[in-house]
């Protein structure tokens, strides 16, 4: 696969520039350079663009869009892209599932030495966790902790589940230590058939911030 890099999209998509990169990435796949091409960072409307101008010049569109996806980034993975799946079928690839460590639960009681947030390129990491709303979201995983003893996993496990339950996501992108932690964070393939309905109203109730999307939005009125 091949990514287009990470970007701050402009407030407009220029179409000149989307058709650029869609002619650029169905040459690397028409010379066998690669076989797919996603997106990273990109919004629904600039997806949507380059899906429309690969109809319209016959070239290949994108078949995913890498996103931030977990506990407490939801909007854009469970609101946006929705709609870009059942229309054109782009897939996520998540990236993130546990909010770079928070959600493993090692700065339950402040920052531990040797930690990412306790290095100096990390300081925003570091800032977000003693934040009030970084001591609201440990207090929620404490809560959600409880769900994992019941299920019998991990927390990091219950995590990783949860963003693959979503049938929108294709993938989930992990960033591990070492191998032993690698064989662990994929053993959340034996929680997914455990996230029954009843799981995921749970851990709705206990994040409090589960999107709306539009249809949700147009049934309430």
């Amino acid at each position: 696969h091949t990514l287009c890099p990470s970007r701050s999209p402009p407030q407009v998509f220029n179409v000149f520039v989307s058709a650029e990169i869609v002619r650029a990435m169905t040459h690397l796949i028409n010379n066998g350079m690669s076989m797919y091409w996603g997106t990273s960072r990109w919004s629904a409307m600039e997806i949507m663009e380059a899906y429309s101008v690969a109809r319209q010049f016959n070239l290949i569109p994108p078949v995913c869009e890498q996103a931030e996806y977990h506990f407490f980034q939801r909007d854009k993975v469970e609101t946006q892209l929705p709609e870009l799946y059942h229309k054109i079928g782009v897939g996520v690839v998540s990236w993130s599932p546990l909010a770079c460590g928070i959600i493993t639960g090692k700065y339950e009681n402040g920052i531990p030495e040797c930690s990412r947030a306790s290095m100096k390129p990390y300081a925003w990491l570091k800032d977000k966790i003693v934040s009030e709303d970084g001591r609201k979201q440990q207090a929620k995983l404490k809560e959600l902790t409880t769900i994992s003893e019941k299920l019998g996993c991990t927390l990091p496990q219950l995590a990783i589940a949860w963003c693959l339950r979503n049938e929108g996501v294709s993938s989930v992108l992990l960033g591990t230590s070492n191998p032993i932690q690698l064989a662990e964070n994929l053993r959340a393939m034996e929680v997914i058939p455990k996230m029954t309905a009843g799981i995921a109203t749970e851990i709705d109730h206990v994040l409090g911030n589960q999107p709306h999307s539009k249809k949700d939005f147009q049934q309430a009125h």
